[in-house]
């Protein structure tokens, strides 16, 4: 997955990638090289990670519901 670019991964393709990152920077036996490569890219999934959480976060807040509860519709979210 390391081959795929990150500004095109799901959030789960992004956190599964970011957590085995975080996973190898924990256990220390990666060449200092490397671990500088690996936090440039856990960064950017990271990054990634939190662009895909605020775009369902805003589709959430655009769904109206109507007097029962149910959901009815959608409404535009200001400053998109």
């Amino acid at each position: 997955m390391a081959d795929m670019k990150v500004d095109e991964m799901s959030f789960e393709q992004a956190m599964s990638e970011l957590e085995q990152v975080v996973g190898q920077l924990e256990r220390g036996d990666v060449p200092l090289e490397d671990s500088i490569k690996l936090y440039e890219r856990g960064a950017e999934l990271k990054k990634r990670c939190e662009t895909k959480l605020k775009e369902a976060e805003e589709k959430v807040a655009q769904i109206t519901l109507s007097r029962d509860g149910q959901p009815s519709g959608t409404t535009p979210v200001e400053g998109l």
